[in-house]
């Protein structure tokens, strides 16, 4: 049985929906669905100590405040998707000048990304309305979260991804037993196909910024940060967290925003935190609309080795805009150039993040010296997945490891 009830309402025109009566975006302007709650109903069934007490290690422990029943699969990938680490990266926060520096690390979920959050969310959804195939477009580590949490649960999954997607990426999903399809074109070619197919096939379509339920999933990573700052930094309520976080289409940014203010709408957190959109150059349509006060996204031809935020028409755009500047945060352009020399600084303090991951921590970088961000600020940065989904890139991050004979003079010339 459901415990949460809800309604859908456009984030653009404002009209409402109940969730039988659509299941994507608004029929009159395509804006995407937020999924509103009865707040003072939950606040009266729910305190906040109840999550905090729960068992479950994942996102499950925030099932009272997500929009699906518990899908079951206990025992599988399924259950561990969330609950990621928070590290205390002093050595960086020193060479920032920074008083307090966290990095959140999303390579820790099942599939190695952020991405597991909504796919696991998604899964549930696909399990409650009956749907016999669940498929979404994808550079790499949408599917990979999709494949691997549908085969958790014996889910049948197609992904449809670009041709140029890192080979560790589409292996991924092709180990994980989904039906892999792909395109010789762009992320958005393949979106675009994926909305056909589902509509031809009766599919039941994952796609970032399509379906309402991927911000839901997504937003699970805010009330991580809510329950961390609430049990370990109490203090950091009163302050003005800043979170970093690298941006694609959008719905990473825009779901973190909606959990923050989920909570807010309950009371439970006291200060919304400083949210800060992360850009690569090459990719910059949101940051563009921003940037100029607007929201109106135009369209891009994305290059950046950031495979995983190169998006040419973001789909969750307009939310994303609203998630820097309705708290107080701002958006940053970061080179493909700072994002690798960002990987590599990410690696000398044990962390190894994919490009997209090192662009929120490139990012923080330009805003420190770009004054956006004063030494007492408390900061927090998202790496959204792990570099072994593109070791080419890594490679590009390093010098190469020299190759010596195997005796004691050839290791003295080099040391």
């Amino acid at each position: 049985m459901q415990f949460t009830t809800y309604v859908f309402q456009c984030s653009l025109c404002g009209n409402k929906y109940s969730p039988d009566e659509i299941t994507y975006t608004c029929p009159v302007d395509g804006g995407n669905l937020d999924v509103l709650f009865d707040w003072e109903t939950i606040g009266k069934k729910t305190a906040p100590q109840d999550i905090f007490s729960s068992k479950e290690g994942g996102l499950w422990r925030y099932l009272p405040l997500l929009p699906v029943a518990d899908p079951g699969g206990q025992g599988t990938p399924l259950r561990a998707a969330g609950g990621t680490p928070v590290y205390t990266p002093a050595r960086l926060a020193d060479k920032l000048g920074l008083t307090s520096l966290w990095l959140k690390d999303e390579s820790r979920n099942p599939t190695a990304s952020f991405k597991d959050r909504a796919s696991a969310i998604v899964i549930a959804r696909a399990r409650e309305i009956g749907a016999k195939v669940v498929v979404t477009a994808s550079t790499g580590n949408a599917g990979a979260a999709l494949a691997g949490m549908a085969a958790a649960v014996g889910q049948k999954a197609i992904i449809f991804a670009p041709r140029t997607a890192p080979p560790a990426k589409v292996a991924q999903l092709l180990v994980f037993g989904a039906r892999v399809i792909l395109i010789n074109g762009s992320y958005d070619d393949a979106f675009d196909l994926t909305i056909q197919a589902s509509h031809e096939f009766g599919w039941y379509c994952r796609n970032t910024g399509y379906n309402p339920f991927t911000a839901e999933g997504k937003k699970t990573a805010g009330l991580e940060i809510w329950e961390w700052m609430e049990t370990f930094h109490p203090n950091l309520q009163g302050k003005h967290l800043a979170v970093f976080v690298s941006v694609g289409d959008g719905n990473i940014i825009s779901g973190i925003h909606k959990g923050f203010k989920d909570l807010f709408a309950l009371g439970w957190l006291k200060k919304m935190p400083r949210i800060f959109g992360v850009q690569a150059e090459g990719s910059a349509a949101i940051a563009n609309a921003y940037l100029a006060g607007s929201e109106q996204i135009e369209p891009v031809s994305a290059r950046t080795l950031a495979d995983s935020i190169s998006v040419d028409l973001p789909r969750d755009g307009v939310r994303a805009v609203r998630a820097a500047r309705e708290t107080g945060g701002g958006y940053v352009l970061v080179s493909d150039a700072e994002i690798l020399k960002a990987i590599a600084e990410l690696g000398r303090v044990g962390i190894f993040a994919e490009p997209a991951g090192a662009t929120s921590y490139a990012g923080l970088v330009r805003a420190v010296q770009d004054g956006l961000i004063e030494p007492d600020q408390p900061v927090l940065v998202v790496n959204t997945g792990s570099g072994l989904k593109d070791v080419k890139a890594a490679m590009q991050a390093v010098k190469e490891a020299p190759v010596i004979e195997p005796h004691l003079q050839s290791l003295k010339r080099i040391i």
